[in-house]
Formats: structure tokens, sequence, C-alpha cells
């Protein structure tokens, strides 16, 4: 049986030191997930990241490494308030709705309304696509080798973990954003392993 304060108290000690600024590591069994990481709100200075701890403890330790630094990267790298080109249109639109709603001009409104609404949906896939989830597959093994995995270990106990979270939460399988994670770390893993290629002699 793990403790709970000592297991909060080595992931703290596992994630870079970003992630412990801006995330609160919260024990809640009530959901039906291994790991719950919300949409981050930018008004908030720190975000929580929600663990079963009973389905928490069906992993091994590597796995659970793993699994969190994937969360905890993918937290730290939204960017809500970063100015980008569909952030910016976000803001101008939303400002451009309050000046028309004062205007009290109907047509005003909703075109600045939907502007709005188009570049918060941009801004939401952007942060919450599978490119996202791939690229917070990166930064965890990155992280991962700083804290003493080699890049095959941390690459391998990712996948593991990937695989073993839809059995220990009663799922049919692997969802497609699972899959293509799965996919993209096999596909690693197989370029890890391999031996590096001989050299060709010279006469």
């Amino acid at each position: 049986m793990v403790n709970t304060n000592a297991e909060v108290t080595r992931l703290k000690d596992l994630m870079p030191a970003s992630g412990r600024m801006k995330t609160r590591i919260i024990i809640d069994d009530r959901q039906s997930t291994v790991v719950e990481t919300p949409f981050p709100r930018p008004w908030h200075k720190s975000h929580p990241l929600i663990i079963n701890w009973r389905l928490w403890q069906e992993l091994s330790v590597s796995q659970r490494d793993m699994l969190f630094l994937h969360n905890v990267s993918w937290l730290t790298a939204v960017r809500l308030i970063k100015p980008e080109l569909y952030q910016g249109i976000a803001a101008v639109g939303l400002l451009g709705t309050v000046f028309e709603a004062f205007q009290a001009d109907a047509v005003g409104i909703l075109a600045a309304g939907g502007l709005t609404a188009i570049a918060a949906g941009q801004v939401w896939r952007t942060n919450t696509g599978n490119q996202a989830k791939l690229d917070a597959d990166d930064a965890a093994i990155r992280v991962a080798q700083r804290r003493g995995y080699s890049e095959r270990d941390a690459v391998r106990h990712l996948l593991e973990a990937i695989e073993a979270v839809p059995l220990v939460e009663g799922r049919g399988g692997l969802n497609y954003t699972e899959l293509l994670r799965a996919q993209q770390l096999k596909s690693r893993l197989g370029t890890v392993n391999a031996p590096p290629p001989e050299r060709i002699r010279t006469q």
C-alpha cells in the first residue's frame, strides 16, 4: 500500500520547477479516470491535477511517473494568454462585443461575438488536439531523462502506461488519441532500440 503523502511529495519532486508553480495535486477517488487534468483557467495561478488514488496504485511506479509527467507537461504547455494570432483575434472580438453592446448595435454584437467564438474555438483545438498530446509526450520524456530515466525506458514506460490505463479504468480499449500516441511511441521505441548503423569501410 502506497502512502499518499509520500507519493505526493515524490511526484512534486519529479516534476519540473515550472510545473510546481502551476500545478496542485489533488486526490479524489470519485472520478472514473486515473488522472484528470481540467482545462486550465487563465485567471488561476495554479491548476488541479486530480488523481484517483485507488486506480493510481494499479500502475507501476514507472508508469505512474510517465503518466504524471505527461499531464504536467500538457498543463504547463497550454497557452491562453500568449500573444498569438487567434488569441489576439479572440481578444479583439471580445472587446468589439463589449463596445457594440454599449452602442446597442445588434448586428455588430453578432459579428464581434461570432469572431470571438471562432478564435476561441481555434485556441481550444490547438491546446486540446492530438498534436498537443503528442508534444506533451515528448516533453514528458525529456523531463524523465533529467530525472534519471534513459530515453528508451521513458518511452517504454509511457507506452505501457497508455496501454494500461484503459484496463485500469474498465474501458473497452484505447481511444483514438491514445492509439495515435501509442503508435508514435512504438515508432520512437523502434528507433531508440535500433543499433547504430555500421560504418562503411573505405579502401
